[in-house]
């Protein structure tokens, strides 16, 4: 089912009784999530995402706009009307109750022409159990289980209706490194096995770059971009998003175009076709060449050894933060014992962004 979100606004009171103006928290935004898509909604902490996801699941009603799924109006409709699934970020679950009764809860609540028997019932939550691979922990309590078994149950009990929207706020915040990475590509799998249209809510770019069909990128309630992965990385549409997307981060330097030339304090870095001016360059990790004859020249702070790659730290007095960080290949590393390092650098890795807009400058 294909979820499209018109002009949606959405206000809260402001707690500062001193300000008078409600706070913003969702503005204006218009997007198409397509059918059977898992949709990453990727931002800091505070840019609107859970916000979105509860007005498309109907927890929150919005101030102003229109939800369709499919050609259907859901603005109005109650959250057990809509045929979402919601899974949270702590869980949720009902520490009483066995994991096939956790599973088996929104189908017992179902009524009217939608009420199932025991036996449908049992073979869904079991159905559900197996997709999420927790069949064997049935008769255990959520106590009894580790974080990421509790999550698979989460998505088993929001997957046991077969919902025509699964929404997934935050799902693996509360998981520890690896298994973040594990229940990521379980999550992955399922929404591929189930072909059920996903938004998940996430700020780890990283995340939302590994599983996703599309993400869109947010700030401060704003649609700044939307795209496949790769796509929005390799072509951000402003600074905000450049730096966002990518571990390690962009570097981004004060720089100015003269003569078709990227200027980078006195050195010419690279050839650009782009009008002369006051720009932001920011250089990717990976875009760096170390090159004895390269035009960039930076202060080597220390060599940081990742074992296929190397991290090369160093200073330059254009640049916008404390170190630049490069990533080169172990072979091509430099000297350790140098004080200065050169580069040359790989144009597609290479952004202009307008010093007054931050929005990009195709060149």
């Amino acid at each position: 089912m294909n979820v499209t979100l018109s002009h949606l606004t959405k206000k809260f009171p402001n707690r500062n009784k001193k300000i008078k103006d409600d706070v913003t928290a969702v503005n204006d935004f218009s997007m198409e999530i397509p059918d059977g898509m898992l949709v990453a909604l990727l931002g800091p902490s505070g840019c609107g995402k859970s916000t979105m996801l509860n007005m498309i699941s109907g927890l929150e009603k919005p101030t102003e706009g229109k939800i369709f799924f499919g050609e259907d109006d859901v603005t109005g409709l109650s959250p057990e009307k809509r045929g979402v699934g919601l899974v949270f970020q702590n869980y949720a679950l009902y520490p009483h109750l066995t994991v096939r009764q956790n599973i088996l809860f929104p189908l017992e609540n179902l009524k009217g022409k939608d009420k199932l028997s025991k036996e449908v019932m049992e073979e869904k939550a079991i159905e559900a159990a197996k997709l999420v691979q927790i069949e064997e922990y049935m008769q255990r309590k959520p106590g009894e289980l580790s974080g990421g078994q509790q999550q698979r149950v989460a998505i088993a009990r929001a997957l046991v209706k077969m919902p025509g929207i699964l929404l997934l706020d935050e799902p693996l915040s509360n998981l520890d490194a690896r298994l973040r990475l594990q229940t990521r590509e379980e999550l992955r799998r399922i929404q591929r096995e189930t072909g059920i249209t996903t938004v998940f809510v996430t700020h780890d770019q990283e995340e939302a770059m590994s599983i996703s069909d599309m993400i869109v990128v947010m700030k401060d309630g704003l649609f700044m971009q939307k795209g496949k992965p790769q796509e929005v990385y390799d072509v951000p549409v402003n600074l905000f998003v450049a730096k966002f997307l990518g571990t390690p981060a962009i570097n981004v330097f004060k720089a100015f175009v003269k003569d078709k030339k990227l200027m980078i304090n006195d050195e010419a870095v690279l050839d650009v076709n782009t009008s002369d001016r006051d720009v932001y360059a920011a250089i990717r990790p990976e875009g760096f060449i170390v090159d004895e004859n390269g035009p960039m020249t930076c202060k080597l702070k220390r060599i940081e050894i990742m074992g296929r790659d190397t991290s090369v730290l160093s200073e330059n007095p254009a640049f916008e933060g404390t170190v630049i960080r490069s990533i080169v290949s172990s072979e091509d590393a430099p000297d350790p014992d140098k004080d200065t390092v050169h580069f040359s650098l790989k144009p597609g890795k290479v952004h202009l962004f307008d010093i007054e807009s931050e929005e990009r400058i195709d060149y």
